[in-house]
This record gives structure tokens, C-alpha cells and sequence, in this order.
């Protein structure tokens, strides 16, 4: 009798991908370059708005909350979205769903260069954060559908470098070009963007069509919301709420911090925020390689983040020299971007089958809640005058991390070979 309890291997599984000879490399190499580019396109979105507020703050005579709630907008729709939008790739397919999206981030810029009024601004924010909401749950089923499973990891790899690549690029490329003419003209040169990505994947559709699923008729059977009655779904999800909020502290209120503790100039800080980011690509660089050689996901989650909290509680003494916190903020950045691949790889085997799209949407979502979520708790904190207090929080939220990788290790089965 089957257990409802005990995950099954997703469905991308069931189809047989050829898995060695140049042709499958080349296949493999075309899918994660097309979904890398696709969710760099989704990254770019999510500092258009922050990237221009020194224009939109005296365009509109706006506070800083107000600035801050346009964020809120965003990734609070997304996260719902993204729940939403995984049931609706497991019906339409990946493809035309995430055609749909990046559709719909180049349909937000065009509003935001039109806006008016901060109602438009919202609106515009609002379209941003349904055209986002798609990737996750899209992205990750193509991966799964296409990839051979010995690459699969350095898929995963790929995919969370590129979306870091286009936290990069957004705000050079908006604050150059607004600098130099408007901020109006910066949103419709950045709704060229999507456009020009999406041309390329309508001509390389092939490579990202949607594959059928053997077991569909089961799926219906038990209902397309089975899967939420699984506890791993819901550790998965509240693993990536709790590691979100960890992220936003950093992204947030981390260089703030720095200079109040250490009483470093603020280009010192801003370098160490740098540093974690390209030591966090180059971790998942490499994470992509060790998740390809285990099974055993969770340790090195655990692992990485147990050295990450352990930093940042030192980082929060302020008993090393400015020069070594720098040090540290780049040695989290590389632990944490070398389990990136294998959280990846550790939801995909915790997916039932015919339901990756539905999973990768709902855990996903936790992603967005705790980006939304963090900044007020870390803001709290600095409001109060407790800069230690940031780096505290990110290392209770790392260690929290570690108890909900523990429970996902748990329940999740080692993945079967696949079949050539």
C-alpha cells in the first residue's frame, strides 16, 4: 500500500533523456543557457524601481515608505503568484507560462516610463510582480524536463548565477542611462530587455517544449492539491522563508550596519556587500559541481549555513578589524552560493510526481515572503539603534535554516538512475 507521506521522484524523471554523446551536452547546454537568461531577465525587474528612486523620490514628491511599499507590492504579489503560477505550468506547460511572464515584465516597464501618479506606479509594480511570479515554478520544470541528471546540478548552478548577474546589471544599466537622459526613457529602455529575451526563446521554442507526462491520469486521481498535504512542501517552503529573510538582512541593512560597528566609510561597506555577492556566484559555481557528485543534499546545507551563522555572530562582536569583516562578509557569500545547487537538487527530490511546477511554485513563494518580511524586522532593529542586532538576526535565521534542511533531508528519497 502506498504511503502518502513518502515523496516520489518528479515527474521530468519518467521521460527518458538521453544522457551521454555530444548531442545531449549540447541540448543540456542550450536549455540552461535559454532558463539562465530567462530568470536573469526576472532578477533584472526586481531593482528597476529601487535602482531609480533618487528620480522617482522628487518626481513625485514621494517618503521613503512609500518607495519602500512599491517594493512590497512586488514581491508580495510574486509570492502569491508564484504559488498560483505553479499549478497553472503543471496544466499549460513551462513554456507558454513563461513566455507569458517575461511578456508581462516588459508590459510593467512600459507603464512605469508612463506613470503619471504613484496609483500608476503601483499598477506598474503590480504587472512586475505577476510577470515575475512565473520563473521559479517555470524555470524549474524545463530544467528538470530537458536536463540529463548528471548536469542537472550545474543547471541549478547556472540558473541562481544568472538571477545574481542580473541583480548586477539592473542598477548600472538604469542609473547610466538616466543619468544621461531621464528616468522614463531608463523603464523604456528596460522593456527592451524582455523583449529582445523573449524573441530568442520564441526562436529556440523547440528546445523548451513541453514533454508529456506519463503519470497525468494518476495525478488526477489524488488531486492537483495532494501535494499539500505533504510535510516536506511545507519545510521546504518555510526553508526558503527563513533563508529569504536571512538574504534581505543582508541586502538590506548589512552595509549600514557595518559602518556603524566597525565606523568604516560607507564605500568600505558597500565593498564588503560586493564581496559577498561575487563570492556567492562563485560558491554556486562550485556548488554545482559537489551537489552533482552527492545524494545527500542537506549536509552540505547544513554545513554552509552553520559556518554562515558562526560569522556573522562574529561579524556581530565587532571584535575583528574592519579589513577581516570585509573578509567575512565574502567567506558567507561563498558558503551560502555553494548549497544553492543543492537546496535546488534537495526540493526537486522532494516533489511528487507530475507536481514540480506546483511545488517549486509553493516553496518558492517563501522566497518572496521572507524578502518582503525581512527588511521590516532588520529596519526595526536599526530604528532601535542595535546595528549588532542585524548580524544576530542573520544568524538565528541561518541556524533556523539548518533545523529546516534537517527536516527535508528527512523525508526525501535518493533520486533513481536514470534511464539512457
Amino acid at each position: 500500500m502506498r504511503s502518502n507521506t513518502s515523496p516520489a521522484i518528479p515527474a521530468a524523471a519518467a521521460t527518458p533523456i538521453p544522457t551521454d554523446g555530444a548531442d545531449a551536452l549540447r541540448r543540456d547546454a542550450r536549455v540552461i543557457g535559454l532558463v539562465g537568461l530567462a530568470h536573469g531577465t526576472s532578477h533584472f525587474y526586481h531593482v528597476i524601481l529601487a535602482a531609480l528612486i533618487p528620480w522617482l523620490k522628487p518626481a513625485f514628491q514621494l517618503s521613503y515608505a512609500e518607495l519602500g511599499l512599491l517594493m512590497t507590492v512586488f514581491f508580495t504579489v510574486s509570492g502569491v503568484g508564484q504559488a498560483m503560477a505553479g499549478f497553472i505550468v503543471d496544466r499549460l506547460g513551462a513554456r507558454s507560462v513563461l513566455f507569458g511572464g517575461i511578456s508581462l515584465l516588459g508590459l510593467s516597464a512600459l507603464l512605469l516610463s508612463g506613470a503619471h501618479s504613484y496609483a500608476m506606479l503601483v499598477v506598474g509594480a503590480f504587472v512586475a510582480g505577476c510577470g515575475n511570479s512565473v520563473f521559479h515554478p517555470a524555470d524549474y520544470t524545463i530544467l528538470n524536463e530537458h536536463v540529463t541528471r548528471s548536469r542537472l546540478a550545474h543547471g541549478f548552478s547556472v540558473h541562481a548565477i544568472s538571477g545574481n548577474i542580473g541583480w548586477a546589471v539592473s542598477p548600472l544599466f538604469l542609473t547610466f542611462v538616466a543619468s544621461r537622459t531621464d528616468w522614463r526613457t531608463a523603464l523604456l529602455c528596460a522593456a527592451a530587455v524582455p523583449c529582445a529575451v523573449l524573441a530568442l526563446l520564441v526562436w529556440q521554442r523547440h528546445a523548451l517544449r513541453s514533454m508529456p507526462h506519463a503519470a497525468h491520469a494518476g495525478g488526477a486521481r489524488e488531486g492537483s492539491f495532494a501535494f499539500l498535504r505533504l510535510r516536506v512542501v511545507w519545510m521546504c517552503f518555510a526553508f526558503f522563508l527563513i533563508s529569504a529573510a536571512a538574504l534581505a538582512g543582508i541586502q538590506s541593512f548589512a552595509v549600514t550596519s557595518l559602518v556603524s560597528l566597525y565606523g568604516m566609510p560607507l564605500a568600505w561597506a558597500a565593498s564588503g556587500y560586493t564581496a559577498y555577492m561575487v563570492a556567492s556566484a562563485v560558491g554556486t559555481l562550485y556548488g554545482g559541481f559537489l551537489g552533482a557528485g552527492s545524494v545527500r543534499h542537506e549536509r552540505a546545507i547544513m554545513l554552509a549555513f552553520a559556518l554562515a551563522a558562526l560569522m556573522a555572530l562574529v561579524l556581530a562582536t565587532a571584535v575583528v578589524p574592519a579589513w577581516l569583516a570585509l573578509v567575512l562578509m565574502g567567506l558567507i557569500g561563498l558558503v551560502t552560493g555553494v548549497a544553492g545547487p543543492s537546496r535546488d537538487l534537495m526540493i526537486r527530490s522532494a516533489a511528487p510526481a507530475n507536481a514540480t511546477g506546483r511545488v517549486f511554485g509553493v516553496v518558492y513563494s517563501g522566497l518572496d515572503s521572507g524578502l518582503a518580511l525581512g527588511p521590516l524586522l532588520f529596519g526595526a532593529l536599526m530604528d532601535g539603534g542595535h546595528p549588532a542586532g542585524v548580524f544576530v538576526g542573520i544568524a538565528v535565521f541561518q541556524a533556523l535554516v539548518i533545523v529546516t534542511a534537517l527536516g527535508v533531508g528527512g523525508q526525501v528519497r535518493p533520486p533513481q538512475p536514470q534511464t539512457a
